[in-house]
């Protein structure tokens, strides 16, 4: 089992800036990737980016790049979530997510961390 659990959500204005962090515990060495998605109200949750646990490569949504970047900490098991230039259509609720095979989904998750930017 792996355990998550992201901080760092808050109320920002718009143009702002915002870091999540999501702190990996359990059977970690299992993990293969590491994800952010986020779900507004009233839509489906939806994927912002990810980031390979061993090399770091990144992937990130049309709709962020640019103005988000993923980074990981593997001494303290740590995913971030760095957040730039935030608009308020970006409010939503932000998941991290752990996958555990190449050939899975992501099959562990946070509780989620509010995020609201007000304009």
């Amino acid at each position: 089992q792996v355990q998550l659990a992201e901080s760092g959500g808050g109320l920002v204005q718009a143009g702002g800036s915002l870091r999540l962090s999501c702190a990996a515990s359990g059977r970690t060495f299992t993990i293969y990737r590491m994800g952010w998605f986020r779900q507004a109200p009233g839509k489906e949750r939806e994927f912002v980016g990810e980031i390979n646990w061993s090399g770091g490569s990144t992937n990130y949504a049309d709709s962020v790049k640019g103005r988000f970047t993923i980074s990981r900490d593997n001494t303290k098991n740590t995913v971030y979530l760095q957040m730039d230039s935030l608009q308020p259509e970006d409010t939503a609720v932000f998941y991290c997510a752990a996958r555990t095979s190449v050939t899975s989904g992501y099959n562990y998750w946070g509780q989620g961390t509010q995020v609201t930017v007000s304009s």
